[in-house]
């Protein structure tokens, strides 16, 4: 049984890694006359920008920049590492200088995770070895970026807990850089403080849950809102002193402002935020300056759950949305934004905003209504998940397609365009079986291959990728014997009866070739976790080819992949490595509505890739160890608070074991109107205080005392 060397944990699979058994998908469904293409495979791409002449930057989460031109792929750059790309950590953000053609003036601007003490703690928000969120700008020659050119604009942006770094850029018709920073998770000052109990983005004096705008250079515009007397620069240190604000604020009151969009079309500077939402609604805000959209009081124009009617949240006090949407929809993660560039789609798309969402898949699209407001049409779905971020982009001579990222598949870059008239149709390939066989001929598969306009017959062009003449067929299934065993990559094309031809898909087959067979020797089948406990998953494969020819410099690769998975219909990455073995701790519930170990658990898995690019994939799932435990007040029927939510005891919650609890009880009337404070807990904590939820069932009883008659 061959081991494999470890090597340092620099790769975090938001996504996951792609088996060789998976063939390649059929693209999502779009609208009559749209058409939807790969143009580009890029691991986890988090971000994207063009340069003038056309070219595609692309930023990876795990900390590289690529450039995608003529239909080819290089690296420009690797922070990787230098950065943590643990939980939603990572390299976020990319945009290119507004004057890049100009001399003096090719510079890059990065948003990425900086491992400032050369260590990545996830989960622990009172780590004093955090890592840090940072915007730089680099020199780009050709398609190379120079890492030593790097200029530091904004620095020591608290990354408290992994999640909620914000992380997009992009310049303004102002030529102003503007800038998405999350609210870190949990608290910076709090670490038990998570979700809606984190008022990091109310904080003037710290960069977080906040939009921020700068000059090219790191500089302060004159316009900005927040300059005035007690203002200071927090660029160099990522905060100020309490009471002071941030002169590089421009919004604030954001809880996880993942995505921006600007506007081509409008006469200056205009732009919408997709703000992530917390456990009911996802919300689009139009970019105000000095405006406080309301996090953590407000969750769009509704009331914090465990706040309900402290604040007015319609709107009128704090600015609302333009429009939001509940997770009741089965949407429960906005990400991706872009405007339609007037002209280049069918008019009814003119002035229309397109927005993603990750949990769904879904792109939809927001057209103004008469009379005001806005309308919601589903645009493309299928996506699963949903693109991470979008922008228009150019598109052979004089066009304008929609590009979005994707995680699928490992990662990917699609273009959306409009075809006006007769529509190519849409090729789609994949193996009979597996993608791989013991012996050399294998089957093929066309029959997912369509053509929007109806124009059939289809005829397939195969090219089997070993040299031989491409096979032309009116049938949509064949076979193919390779003459020797290795690695091909397959090509179909289809065209329809009047001649016109898709792109290609492509799928790559490993005649003669076998996967690897990885062990996740430990954690076990079984094993539970509590909070907080430290695990090291090991792991070792065996492959019959690869350790036959005797060669190690080709044994197969580890690679693993720790999830996070919430509510049972998504996930959020957790750690990640390369090797025989990876360390995580186990995370905290995200809430205490979501704790049902069938829904909200761990999932470990490791792929082994051998040398030829054939990977297979096992998984183990870890689950919370979960424990009751009852609330009660003395006498009954008080208002007790737990982690923020306020409820009458006696009640009873499920938590898991290690997982925080704040309690607090406050002075309230009875149904008589008599008055009570509280006088003490059964545990002999102060009135609010925080409990870590025990291994067995345990009741907290308040005992509150009469001080009025």
């Amino acid at each position: 049984m061959s081991r494999v060397a470890p090597v340092p944990l620099t790769l975090t699979l938001l996504m996951g890694l792609f088996t060789c058994f998976v063939y390649t998908e059929p693209a999502a469904a779009v609208p009559n006359g749209f058409g939807d293409v790969k143009v580009a495979d890029v691991p986890l791409p988090t971000a994207l920008d063009f340069t003038p002449d056309g070219r595609m930057l692309v930023t990876s989460k795990s900390g590289q920049l690529y450039v995608v031109a003529d239909g080819q792929r290089s690296k420009a750059l690797d922070l990787g590492p230098d950065v943590c790309s643990n939980s939603e950590r990572g390299l976020l953000g990319v945009a290119v200088d507004p004057d890049f053609e100009q001399a003096g003036h090719n510079y890059v601007y990065l948003y990425y995770t900086f491992k400032e003490s050369g260590e990545c703690p996830e989960g622990d928000p009172a780590n004093p070895r955090n890592p840090v969120n940072r915007v730089s700008r680099f020199i780009m020659t050709d398609n190379t970026v120079n890492k030593a050119s790097e200029e530091t604009l904004i620095n020591n942006i608290p990354s408290p807990n992994g999640n909620h770094n914000g992380g997009d850029l992009h310049f303004g018709k102002d030529n102003l850089l503007y800038i998405s920073v999350g609210d870190g998770g949990c608290d910076y000052n709090q670490g038990t403080r998570c979700q809606y109990e984190n008022g990091a983005s109310r904080d003037r004096n710290i960069l977080l849950g906040k939009v921020l705008r700068i000059e090219p250079d790191g500089g302060i515009p004159a316009g900005n809102p927040y300059t005035g007397e007690g203002s200071d620069r927090c660029n160099l240190t990522g905060r100020t002193v309490s009471g002071n604000n941030c002169q590089e604020t421009f919004a604030r009151g954001f809880r996880n402002p993942f995505r921006m969009a600007f506007d081509p079309d409008a006469s200056g500077t205009s732009f919408r935020i997709n703000d992530v939402g917390g456990q009911e609604w996802e919300e689009i805000d139009r970019a105000e300056a000095g405006a406080d959209y309301g996090w953590n009081l407000c969750e769009g124009r509704h009331d914090n759950p465990y706040r309900i009617g402290k604040v007015n949240c319609s709107g009128n006090t704090y600015t609302g949305p333009i429009h939001e949407y509940n997770h009741n929809t089965g949407c429960e993660s906005i990400t991706g934004g872009a405007f339609v560039p007037d002209g280049f789609w069918p008019s009814s798309y003119d002035r229309a905003y397109l927005f993603g969402d990750y949990v769904c898949g879904k792109i939809f699209k927001l057209t103004p209504k008469a009379g005001g407001g806005l309308r919601r049409e589903l645009f493309a779905r299928g996506l699963s998940p949903g693109p991470i971020a979008m922008t228009f982009g150019p598109y052979k001579t004089t066009g304008k397609a929609l590009y979005y990222a994707t995680f699928k598949g490992g990662g990917q870059i699609r273009r959306i365009v409009y075809t006006a008239g007769n529509q190519a149709p849409v090729a789609v390939a994949k193996t009979v079986g597996d993608n791989y066989d013991p012996l050399t001929t294998m089957n093929f598969d066309g029959s997912q291959s369509r053509d929007p306009d109806g124009d059939t017959p289809l005829t397939y062009i195969w090219d089997f990728g070993d040299g031989s003449a491409p096979q032309q067929t009116t049938d949509p299934t064949t076979n193919h014997t390779y003459q020797a065993a290795g690695k091909y990559t397959v090509s179909l094309a289809v065209e329809d009866r009047f001649g016109k031809e898709s792109a290609s898909d492509t799928i790559e087959v490993f005649p003669g070739d076998t996967p690897p067979e990885p062990v996740i020797e430990a954690p076990t089948e079984g094993t539970t976790f509590r909070v907080g406990q430290a695990f090291t998953a090991t792991g070792s494969v065996t492959d019959t080819e690869d350790e036959a020819d005797g060669d190690p410099s080709t044994a197969p690769t580890l690679e693993w992949d720790v999830r996070r998975y919430h509510d049972g219909n998504h996930f959020h990455p957790w750690a990640s490595g390369t090797g025989d073995d990876v360390t995580f701790t186990a995370p905290p519930p995200e809430g205490l509505s979501s704790t049902n170990p069938t829904m909200n658990y761990l999932e470990v898995r490791l792929t082994a890739t051998d040398s030829l690019g054939l990977s297979k994939t096992v998984v183990r799932r870890l689950e919370p160890r979960t424990v009751d435990i009852p609330f009660g007040s003395d006498p009954r029927n008080f208002i007790l608070r737990v982690n923020g939510r306020k409820f009458k005891a006696p009640r009873t919650f499920t938590s898991w074991e290690g997982f925080a609890l704040n309690v607090d009880v406050r002075r309230q009337r009875d149904s008589h109107g008599r008055l009570w404070a509280f006088k003490s807990w059964s545990d002999g904590g102060m009135r609010s205080h925080t409990i870590e939820t025990p291994d067995t069932s345990t009741s907290y009883t308040a005992t509150l005392r009469r001080i009025r008659h």
